[in-house]
C-alpha cells in the first residue's frame, strides 16, 4: 500500500469518527460541526459568496511576503552570527531569546507602530519566521566540516569567498530546514494575528464564530491545514530530497 492510500485511507477513518461524534452529539447540541455540513461551507465560501476564497488569497499574500522577508533577515542574521564570534556571543543572545517569545504578543505594540494597518500582521508574521531561519543557518555555517574549509583554503579561498563559496553552499541543508520551521511559525504567527487583526483566514474565522457558524469555522480550520499540507508534502519534501540527493543525505 503506498503511502498516498495509506493517508487516504486514515483521513477517511478520522471523516467517519467524526461522523459518528456528530450523531451522537447533534441530539444535544445543534452547534456541533458536521462534515457535510462542513463541505457545503467549503463549497459555498469558495465558489458561490466567495468569502473564503477572498480571505485565503489575503492570508497566503500577507504569509508569502512575511516568508520572504524573514528569509533575507535570517539568512544574512545566521550567516553573520555562524562568521562572527563577536556577533555569535552579542546579537547571538538577543536572537535566543527573542525566538522564546510568542511573536503574537507583538501585535499590540505592532498595531500601535503601524496605526493599526495590515503591516502589523505582516510584522508579527516576520518575527515568528525570522528566528527559526536565523538558528538553523548559524548551525549549518558553525556545522560546516573542518576538511571543506582547509581544502578551500589550500585552494586559495579566503575572507568573503570562503563564505560565499563553501560555508554558504555546506549549510543548505540547515538553510532548507530553517525555510520550513520558518514557514510554520510564519503561517501559525499569521492565523494567530489575524484573530485579532483584520482580514484573512482568521479573521473569517473569528467572524464565523460570533455568528456560531461552527461548520465555517471548522471549514476555515480544514483549509489551514490543507495549506499546510500541500506546502509540507509538494514543496518542502520534494525540495529536500532533491537537496539530500545533491548532498549525498539521501537514506532512501
Amino acid at each position: 500500500m503506498t503511502s498516498a492510500i495509506r493517508r487516504l485511507v486514515f483521513f477517511i477513518l478520522v471523516i467517519g469518527i467524526w461522523e459518528i461524534i456528530y450523531r451522537i452529539y447533534s441530539q444535544q447540541t445543534e452547534l456541533f460541526p458536521s462534515p457535510s455540513g462542513t463541505l457545503e461551507q467549503l463549497y459555498i465560501g469558495l465558489f458561490d459568496t466567495g468569502i473564503l476564497r477572498v480571505a485565503l488569497m489575503e492570508s497566503m499574500q500577507r504569509i508569502l511576503v512575511g516568508f520572504i522577508i524573514a528569509l533575507l533577515i535570517g539568512g544574512f542574521l545566521g550567516v553573520l552570527l555562524g562568521i562572527s564570534k563577536l556577533a555569535d556571543e552579542t546579537l547571538g543572545s538577543l536572537v535566543i531569546a527573542l525566538q522564546s517569545v510568542p511573536s503574537i504578543v507583538w501585535l499590540p505594540i505592532a498595531l500601535i507602530l503601524f496605526q493599526g494597518s495590515p503591516l502589523a500582521i505582516l510584522f508579527v508574521v516576520v518575527l515568528g519566521a525570522t528566528w527559526p531561519m536565523t538558528m538553523n543557518m548559524r548551525m549549518g555555517m558553525k556545522n560546516v566540516q573542518p576538511i571543506l574549509l582547509r581544502a578551500a583554503k589550500t585552494m586559495g579561498y579566503s575572507g568573503g569567498e570562503l563564505v560565499w563559496k563553501v560555508m554558504i553552499p555546506a549549510a543548505i541543508p540547515n538553510l532548507l530546514t530553517g525555510a520550513r520551521l520558518a514557514w510554520a511559525f510564519g503561517w501559525r504567527a499569521l492565523m494567530a494575528a489575524e484573530l485579532i487583526g483584520r482580514g484573512g483566514l482568521g479573521r473569517t474565522l473569528m467572524d464565523a464564530r460570533d455568528f456560531f457558524n461552527m461548520d465555517l469555522v471548522v471549514a476555515i480550520m480544514v483549509i489551514i491545514a490543507a495549506i499546510g499540507l500541500i506546502f509540507e508534502y509538494f514543496i518542502f519534501s520534494k525540495i529536500e530530497r532533491r537537496v539530500l540527493s545533491r548532498w549525498g543525505l539521501n537514506t532512501n
